[in-house]
C-alpha cells in the first residue's frame, strides 16, 4: 500500500508545480498513523517485507555466483527496448583505436579492395549490410556487438562476433575465414563495437536482422521472373550477373548455397525492406516472395561443410538441401 501511495503522488499532475516538502511530510504522517491504528495491517506489511527480503536475498546470491546475466540468458520480458542510434563520425577516437575503426569501415564498404585474399566473389559486406551497416532494415551492425557471444543454431554452438564475421566471408562472400589474429578481422570487430557503443548492454534491439515477412501462399518463381525483369534487371542485369550499380544475385560471383540469403524467406524479407534500392517497401509481400524464389532457383556456388549445418535438428524448412 505504501508503494502504491508513493507511486500515485509521484505520478500526479500539479498545475502549480511540485508540492513543498512539508506537505509530503504531513501526508506521510497521516498514512503512518493510519497504519499504526490497524494491527492486522502491520502484521500483513511485516510478512510482505520478510518475504520480499528473502526473495531479494536469493536473487542476489544467484547473481553473485553466476555473474551478470548475458543477453541470451536474461528473460526477454525483463530486457529494455533500445532506441536505434549510431554514433557520429566525429566521435571516432584518436590514435590506434581510431585508425582500427576507420580500417573496419573500409573493409566493410570496399571489401574487394581491402580484403581481397578472403573474398571469392564480387560481393562486399555492404551489399547486404547497407550503408556500411547503418541501415536498420538490412541487418544493421548497430548494437550487434552487444549480442555476442551467442548461440547459433546453424553451427550448433556459441560463437563470437569474430566467428560470425568469418561465417559471412565463407558463405556470403564465398571466400575463406580471416585469421583470428589478423588486424583486419580485429578492425571489423572494432568498427562494429564502435557502432554499438551507445546501445545499452542486454537491451532488446527491435531492428536486429531484417524485418520479418510471411507469405500467405507458396511463392511463384514464374511471376518472380516477370517482376525481376520489370523491377530488378535494370540494376542487377537481365542475367542476374550485376552491373556497375548493383551486385550479382546468382551465379558464380554471387552468394553461396550456405548463405542466409539463399533461404527464400530471408531473401524475400530483404527485398521487401530494401529493394528497389532507396525505394524499399515498393513491392507487395507476395511479389517479394516471388522474386526471392526466382532468384534462389538460379545456380550458385556451394560451400564446404554445409552438410554439417543444423547439427541439433533445428533447420528451417526453406534451407536449400
Amino acid at each position: 500500500m505504501t508503494v502504491a501511495f508513493i507511486a500515485k503522488v509521484r505520478g500526479a499532475h500539479f498545475p502549480g508545480g511540485l508540492p513543498k516538502a512539508c506537505s509530503f511530510r504531513g501526508i506521510t504522517a497521516r498514512v503512518v498513523c493510519s497504519l499504526r491504528d490497524d494491527l492486522r495491517m502491520r502484521h500483513l506489511l511485516f510478512s510482505v517485507m520478510v518475504l520480499v527480503g528473502l526473495t531479494a536475498g536469493c536473487v542476489e546470491s544467484k547473481d553473485t555466483r553466476g555473474g551478470a546475466p548475458s543477453a541470451a540468458s536474461q528473460p526477454e520480458s525483463s530486457r529494455l527496448d533500445a532506441l536505434f542510434s549510431h554514433p557520429s563520425p566525429d566521435s571516432i577516437p584518436g590514435g590506434q583505436r581510431g585508425e582500427q575503426i576507420r580500417l573496419g569501415y573500409e573493409l566493410v564498404v570496399h571489401t574487394q579492395q581491402f580484403a581481397a585474399p578472403y573474398v571469392g566473389n564480387r560481393l562486399t559486406c555492404a551489399n547486404c549490410h547497407l550503408d556500411a551497416g547503418l541501415d536498420p532494415n538490412s541487418a544493421s551492425y548497430v548494437g550487434l556487438s552487444r549480442a555476442y557471444p551467442e548461440y547459433r543454431a546453424r553451427s550448433g554452438k556459441v560463437v563470437t562476433l569474430a566467428d560470425r564475421i568469418n561465417e559471412c566471408f565463407e558463405r556470403n562472400l564465398n571466400g575463406k575465414a580471416i585469421p583470428q589474429d589478423s588486424h583486419k578481422l580485429q578492425a571489423i570487430v572494432a568498427y562494429i563495437e564502435w557502432l554499438s557503443k551507445d546501445v545499452p548492454t542486454r537491451s532488446r534491439m527491435a531492428w536486429r536482422g531484417i524485418p520479418a515477412l510471411s507469405s500467405s501462399k507458396p511463392p511463384d518463381p514464374v511471376n518472380g521472373a516477370n517482376v525481376f525483369a520489370a523491377r530488378c534487371a535494370f540494376c542487377h542485369g537481365a542475367d542476374g550477373q550485376g552491373t556497375m550499380a548493383a551486385p550479382p544475385v546468382w551465379g558464380a560471383q554471387s552468394y553461396s548455397l550456405g548463405s542466409e540469403m539463399a533461404r527464400v524467406s530471408v531473401a524475400a524479407s530483404f527485398i521487401k525492406s530494401n529493394m528497389p534500392r532507396t525505394r524499399g517497401w515498393a513491392l507487395s509481400d507476395q511479389e517479394a516472395y516471388d522474386v526471392a524464389a526466382y532468384i534462389n532457383s538460379q545456380p550458385r556456388p556451394d560451400v564446404a561443410g554445409r552438410a554439417s549445418d543444423w547439427p541439433k535438428g533445428e533447420k528451417p524448412a526453406d534451407v536449400p538441401h
